[in-house]
């Protein structure tokens, strides 16, 4: 829903490959995200046949950036040196990544700490690191305001320090963080989710899995036998789930009172029915923890999190809008539409699949969509979520309303997707598309705001943030992301154009195995409905990347959802189960999520 940090993502038509400095390890989470992200496909463009391995500069710049900014405001925080400040960040980091931390931190500390106290700020250390380099023609990108003497100046000075030392130009000469072997293992199981977006670990091949992460059961429904490739969630249960837990609702076995199997008795005629999200970062709750930063926060309980986020591509399905299922731990509360749809018929237990990915646009989702576990004649219906918010607006170029997804573009690629819908979803299925977000909320409530990183010293806004972003040309959104007020009303122009595509769609098209909604993103209700409850229009903004719908934006757009179904499309909720409380009374949690 509002869009990326991404920090650390756009859509780019291109990939390069650049090289990570083995210091930005420290910063591991942040500048993986950025290295294992292909790049973003548009319209009907073929996959790319690899991912990159290193990063992007622009990414490689905004990691250095915040290591050296937190690492300068530890030092501040607690009155210390700067190594005691790195070696203070080792300590809170999980334990397997401290090794590399503790290291880089004796043989690489001094060095920072030398520019650091020469009141060399994070954008002149990362310029003489050259972790950030200027293209010929364009400006220096900073973060912070230039030194007095100039950004320049500032940068050659540093430099000059920075030839006397040999260690550091071979620190400077390490390739990429994948290329170590504690980490070269995780770096392929990413690489291969982020190829793939199926589970890592799935023994039978059924898209389903017993592991949380890695595209696991956080993001589909928890398989129950991942020995056996026709036991998994959604299916219509085998010979009533006589013997066995076929489709892991929990419900299965025979009442002995009447010999009848307690699925038949249960959930025959229940309207069972599972929910399935095609989106973008949103959708997939995009969130990179505010205390991985704010120093006045920060502890090993603030990173204690950090391996769940990496494995997850700094996502949290377990908590979204849609396929929430888990009770928050990133704040606010969870609710989602599997939740309700759960408490309203026990028999929907774990059929859930989040399939949406980092920069999900109506164009690449037409790969990613092949990855929906869905067969016409085994399984339940399904209500499809279509949710591609604002990436076929947002981008980092240039020509940024050139890159835009035209209105003909859009029609192509939605309706290419809910044809392939149709061959997959079992028939008395729903499918309901979700209008774009109007974006300009993001600059009107946030961009004379302080970023989490600037704080302690009231020295960074969102504003120099979306500005550092657009100079680098990573900007997740350009056209709303600015303070360009007429691109902005540019960029919601579009978007309004496209949202009207997907609205003449549900209204115009027919298909034989679903039929078809349309909705419009419900920033304005949530908005309303926060104020209600006391809140401000800010918090409902991530605040690290300044552009993604927060934990309780998430909660409150399910509220709203919910309520419009009911009132405009009962029928596509299904009816109340009215053996719910025996369900819960013989079979308790149903085994969990």
């Amino acid at each position: 829903m509002l869009i990326a940090a991404r920090l650390l993502i756009p859509r780019m038509r291109g990939s390069r490959q650049t090289s990570l400095n083995l210091f930005c390890i420290l910063w591991l989470p942040l500048l993986l995200k950025a290295a294992s992200s292909s790049r973003f496909l548009h319209g009907n463009d073929p996959p790319p046949s690899s991912l990159p391995s290193g990063l992007y500069k622009g990414h490689t710049c905004i990691g250095c950036v915040l290591v050296v900014s937190v690492i300068e405001q530890l030092a501040q925080w607690h009155n210390s040196t700067v190594k005691a400040a790195m070696e203070r960040l080792c300590s809170y980091i999980p334990e397997k990544l401290q090794g590399f931390c503790y290291v880089l931190a004796e043989l690489y500390g001094p060095h920072i700490a030398e520019l650091i106290d020469r009141e060399m700020n994070a954008d002149v250390v990362c310029h003489s690191l050259k972790l950030c380099k200027q293209d010929p023609g364009q400006p220096l990108c900073h973060l912070y305001s230039p030194p007095k003497v100039g950004l320049s100046t500032a940068i050659r000075k540093a430099r000059r320090i920075m030839k006397i030392s040999k260690d550091l130009k071979n620190f400077m000469g390490f390739s990429s963080v994948c290329a170590f072997p504690l980490l070269a293992n995780l770096c392929e199981k990413i690489k291969y989710v982020l190829r793939n977006k199926l589970p890592f670990e799935d023994f039978d091949g059924d898209k389903f899995s017993t592991f949380p992460t890695l595209r696991g059961y956080h993001w589909r429904g928890r398989d129950c036998d991942d020995r056996n490739s026709t036991v998994y969630p959604g299916r219509r249960p085998d010979n009533w789930d006589e013997e066995r837990d076929s489709n892991c609702n929990g419900i299965w076995g025979v009442d002995p009172k009447d010999g009848i199997p307690y699925e038949k008795k249960f959930c025959k005629g229940a309207d069972s029915q599972g929910v399935v999200l095609l989106g973008d970062s949103a959708g997939a709750h995009f969130h990179i923890p505010p205390e991985w930063m704010t120093v006045s926060q920060m502890s090993a309980k603030s990173f204690a999190n950090l391996p769940v986020a990496f494995t997850n591509e700094l996502d949290w399905p377990q908590f979204s809008e849609i396929t929430g299922f888990l009770n928050s731990t990133i704040g606010g509360w969870t609710d989602s539409l599997y939740l309700r749809l759960r408490s309203r018929n026990r028999c929907n237990h774990r059929d859930l699949q989040n399939i949406s990915k980092n920069g999900g646009s109506s164009g690449n989702l037409l790969r990613l969509i092949k990855s929906l576990a869905r067969n016409q004649l085994l399984d339940n219906p399904a209500i499809v979520i279509y949710a591609t918010i604002g990436n076929d607006v947002c981008n980092g170029n240039n020509d940024t309303l050139a890159s835009m997804t035209t209105p003909k573009e859009m029609l192509s690629n939605v309706m290419q997707a809910l044809q392939y819908l149709d061959t997959r979803l079992p028939n008395g299925s729903h499918v309901i598309l979700t209008g774009l977000v109007d974006g300009r909320f993001l600059w009107d409530n946030l961009h004379d705001r302080y970023h989490p990183l600037g704080q302690l010293n009231r020295d960074i806004t969102y504003s120099q943030l979306y500005s550092f972003l657009d100079c680098l040309q990573v900007s997740p959104c350009r056209g709303w992301m600015t303070p360009n007020e007429t691109l902005r009303n540019l960029t919601s122009e579009r978007a309004l154009q496209l949202s009207n595509v997907l609205k003449e769609i549900a209204r115009s098209e027919k298909f034989a195995n679903f039929d078809i909604f349309y909705m419009d993103f419900p920033l304005r209700q949530t908005a309303e409905k926060w104020r209600r409850m006391g809140g401000e229009p800010w918090q409902l903004i991530e605040p690290v990347d300044g552009f993604h719908p927060s934990q309780i934006a998430a909660a409150l757009g399910t509220s709203i959802t919910w309520q419009k179904a009911l009132q405009e499309w009962p029928q596509v909720l299904g009816k109340e189960n009215p053996f719910n409380d025996e369900i819960e009374a013989i079979f308790k949690d149903q085994g969990g999520h």
